[in-house]
């Protein structure tokens, strides 16, 4: 394990999905999301197939012991990613943000129950802390159930995005199980091909003809999206699912900036203090996971044989 370049290779995929949601959001206004799904997942091969060229794997690189594996990681995925740009097209893009923060939090959930990760008690309560985060930028969404205050456009959104945050969950564990037997380029190409066929399943409910700027804002995201898949299945090779999932949260600061320069988004105190809670909850959970690294590491020397 190498934690300290997984979470860096984590960071940098983060910075290239924002990017493309960002590029996605420009185009929801006319483009459903299926649509939307197929473009980032079928722009994204050839960025796979041109590394693994670059990398004289292209013979190698595909080969897979685990295809069922990749089936279903690529059906949850495929949800993830549909929910995740149909709420970009539904709530502002800081929100949309900080409502995903749910994933990494139940990721930790999710890598314990499955996954057998060792979860202890002072994670699980800064998982806590984090969920209340999530409830709170959640609340304006759930009180207008009741008084009727917001449309049922905002309120679909925030049920869209926190269900896609699930799902994404849900695709992380699956991505950490495939890495044990399968290589990073067989991992996000099947995802993409996945992907793109499932997509396809969306077409009688109302594609439609993109526009020459449309088009480019898409085919853009595809490309954007497989070089940020490559990073994130690395990241998984590198240290455990619950140790860098937290740093989804670097996300808030770009979509802050995007959201008000871009899109003219500006974020709500609720919004903020949801999500600040959310991110002291990631730091949190990631002091720990140093502190015990360091722990660990002072154990191995005095375990050692000197001589």
């Amino acid at each position: 394990m190498q934690p300290g370049r997984g979470i860096l290779l984590k960071m940098i995929s983060v910075a290239l999905f924002m990017l493309m949601a960002s590029l996605i959001k420009a185009a929801s206004g006319h483009v459903p999301p299926g649509e939307a799904v197929f473009f980032r997942s079928f722009f994204a091969m050839p960025t796979i197939l041109i590394w693994l060229w670059t990398r004289s794997e292209l013979r190698t690189g595909l080969i897979t012991k685990n295809p069922i594996g990749h089936f279903w990681r690529g059906l949850v995925g495929t949800s993830a990613m549909g929910l995740g740009f149909a709420g970009l097209g539904l709530l502002p893009l800081p929100e949309v943000t900080a409502i995903g923060y749910a994933a990494p939090l139940l990721t930790v959930i999710f890598a314990a129950m499955f996954l057998g990760e060792e979860v202890r008690a002072f994670r699980l309560s800064a998982v806590g802390l984090g969920l209340i985060g999530v409830l709170i930028v959640l609340s304006p969404r759930l009180s207008s159930v009741t008084d009727g205050s917001l449309g049922d456009r905002e309120v679909l959104g925030a049920v869209v995005v926190l269900c896609g945050a699930t799902f994404a969950a849900l695709a992380q564990v699956f991505v950490r199980r495939l890495v044990q037997t399968e290589k990073t380029p067989a991992i996000v190409f099947y995802f993409s091909v996945t992907a793109s066929c499932l997509s396809l399943l969306t077409l009688p409910f109302g594609w439609v003809v993109p526009t020459a700027p449309e088009v480019g804002l898409l085919i853009c995201a595809g490309l954007l999206g497989g070089v940020g898949q490559i990073f994130l299945t690395s990241s998984y090779r590198l240290a455990d699912a619950s140790v860098i999932a937290p740093f989804d949260y670097s996300s808030m600061i770009l979509a802050l900036i995007i959201g008000y320069f871009v899109f003219g988004e500006m974020p709500t105190l609720v919004m903020l203090l949801g999500a600040g809670l959310i991110v002291i909850a990631g730091i949190l959970i990631i002091w720990r996971e140093r502190k015990l690294g360091l722990e660990r590491n002072q154990q191995r020397k005095v375990m050692t044989p000197q001589g």
